[in-house]
C-alpha cells in the first residue's frame, strides 16, 4: 500500500511537489533557527560564564550574599586544598581560582607625583606559566598592543583607559585599593600590554594580572575571591550544575562556620535564570511557531489539491470505497510527503548550519559598544535537537494539513456523485 502511494505520488508531481518544497523551506528554517540561536544564546552563556560565573562558582557564605560589592574581605581561604577536594570529587570540572577588585590606578610623573589617576575593575587569573585562562577569555584576540604578563608585577590594562591616562608601555603605575583584612593596599604593577574587548563596561576601564601579583598586593596568601567551575569540553549544562551544587553544599548544611563554602550554579546568579530557560525552551518555540504556520500552509494546499481531485473522490465514493479509507489514504499520503520534504530540509539546513558554525558572521562593528558579554562573531551550533528538530513540524504539519482539509470528504453526498460525475 504505502509502495503504491509512493510511486502516485511520484508519478503526479501536481499532488507532490509544492507540499515537498512547503516542507522543505520549512523544515531548513526550523533547523538552521534553532542551531543559530542556540549558538547565540549559548555563546552568551558561555561569555557569561568564562568571565564572570563560571559554570558554578564556589565562593563563602556571606560573599555570597554581598557579590556585588566584591568583598575580599569575605574570601576563601586555604584555596590550595580546597581545589584539591572539589578536583577530586568533581572530576569532570576544571576549576579556576580568581580574585575580583576594584581600586584607583596612579599613573606618577618623573618627580614621583601623580600625572593620571583612572578608576579600575581588576581581575586576578592565572597567567603566569598557563594558557588556560587566557584560552578561556578569549584574550588573545583581544590583545592590542605589548605581551602578556611573563614577570612578576606585570598586568594588562584596558586600551581606552591606557590612552586615557596618557602612559606607555612599560609605565610604572601604583594600585589603589583594599586589602582583605580591611587595610589600604598599595602596589606597584607594570604596564606590560592592553586589551580591546569591544563592550564598553569592559573596555572603560579593566585591569588583568596574575593572581598570585593580586594575592600579593591585597595581602590575600592562599586566598581567593571565589572558585569557579567550568564542565570539561561542554556547554553549560543547567541540570548538572545543580547536581553538582546540590551534592557539595549537602556537605556543609550543617556547618555552623559563617564563612563554610557555597557553590552556586550560572543560573541563580546575575539574573541568568531567564536566559538558560530561554535556551532551553527555545527549541519548543521553534516548534510551535513552525507546526502552526505550516499547518495552515499545507491545509490551504491540501483544500485547493481536493478541489482538483474532487471527481476522483467522488469516483472511489461510487465504486464502493468508504469515505474512512479514502481519508486514510489522503492522510497517508500526507504522511509520505512529510517524511520525503522532512529528509531535504534536514539535510539542507544541516549544510546551513555547519557552514555558519564554522565561518560565522562577524558583528564586531555592531557590538563595539555593547554592553553585553558576547561574541563578536555569530555562529551557529549544531547539537542533537539539530538534527531531529525539523522533522516534528514537517511531518506533523502535514498530517495536521491533511487531516483539516480532508474533512470535506465525509461532507459529500452519494446521490450526487453521478451528476458530478457525468459533469
Amino acid at each position: 500500500m504505502i509502495k503504491f502511494l509512493f510511486k502516485g505520488l511520484m508519478r503526479d508531481k501536481s499532488r507532490s511537489l509544492i507540499p515537498i518544497i512547503v516542507v522543505a523551506m520549512g523544515v531548513i528554517m526550523t533547523v538552521f533557527l534553532q542551531s543559530l540561536l542556540s549558538g547565540v544564546i549559548g555563546d552568551s552563556i558561555e561569555s557569561t560564564a568564562n568571565f564572570t560565573t563560571g559554570h558554578v562558582k564556589v565562593m563563602t557564605r556571606p560573599y555570597n550574599e554581598n557579590m556585588s560589592q566584591l568583598p575580599n574581605d569575605l574570601a576563601l581561604v586555604g584555596v590550595d586544598s580546597l581545589k584539591q577536594s572539589l578536583q577530586k570529587q568533581f572530576p569532570s570540572i576544571t576549576w579556576a581560582e580568581r580574585i575580583q577588585f576594584g581600586g584607583l590606578l596612579d599613573a606618577p610623573d618623573s618627580q614621583g607625583h601623580t600625572r593620571s589617576q583612572g578608576n579600575v575593575s581588576g581581575m586576578g587569573i592565572r597567567l603566569m606559566n598557563s594558557t588556560e585562562e587566557i584560552k578561556r577569555m578569549n584574550l588573545g584576540p583581544t590583545l592590542v598592543s605589548g605581551s602578556f604578563p611573563s614577570r612578576k608585577g606585570e598586568m594588562l590594562l584596558s586600551d581606552e583607559l591606557f590612552h586615557k591616562m596618557k602612559l606607555k608601555m612599560g609605565d610604572k603605575v601604583t594600585l589603589i585599593s583594599s586589602g582583605m583584612y580591611g587595610d589600604m593596599a598599595m602596589y606597584n604593577f607594570t604596564v606590560c600590554g592592553t586589551l580591546h574587548f569591544g563592550i564598553s563596561i569592559l573596555d572603560r576601564g579593566t585591569m588583568i594580572a596574575d593572581i598570585e601579583d593580586v594575592r600579593t598586593a591585597l595581602n590575600m596568601e592562599n586566598a581567593a575571591g571565589e572558585i569557579l567551575g567550568f564542565f570539561t569540553d561542554e556547554r553549560y549544562d543547567n541540570k548538572l550544575a545543580h547536581q553538582a551544587a546540590s551534592a557539595f553544599n549537602a556537605q556543609y548544611v550543617n556547618s555552623k562556620d559563617k564563612f563554610a563554602p557555597v557553590m552556586i550554579p550560572l543560573s541563580d546568579m546575575n539574573d541568568m535564570g531567564f536566559m538558560v530557560a530561554y535556551s532551553e525552551n527555545i527549541q519548543t518555540i521553534i516548534i510551535l511557531v513552525f507546526l502552526i504556520a505550516m499547518s495552515i500552509v499545507l491545509w490551504n494546499a491540501g483544500l485547493l489539491g481536493g478541489l482538483r481531485r474532487y471527481g476522483e473522490f467522488g469516483l472511489r465514493l461510487a465504486i464502493g470505497e468508504s469515505k474512512h479509507e479514502v481519508y486514510r489514504t489522503i492522510v497517508a499520503e500526507s504522511l509520505l510527503v512529510g517524511i520525503v520534504g522532512s529528509l531535504i530540509g534536514v539535510v539542507l539546513g544541516l549544510l546551513l548550519s555547519w557552514y555558519m558554525q564554522k565561518v560565522g558572521i562577524n558583528l564586531g562593528n555592531m557590538l563595539k559598544d555593547s554592553n553585553f558579554l558576547m561574541s563578536s562573531v555569530m555562529r551557529a551550533h549544531i547539537n542533537l535537537t539539530t538534527w531531529y528538530i525539523g522533522f516534528v513540524p514537517g511531518i506533523f504539519s502535514t498530517v495536521i494539513g491533511a487531516m483539516l482539509a480532508g474533512i470535506g470528504i465525509y461532507k459529500r453526498q452519494t446521490a450526487n456523485l453521478f451528476k458530478e460525475l457525468e459533469g
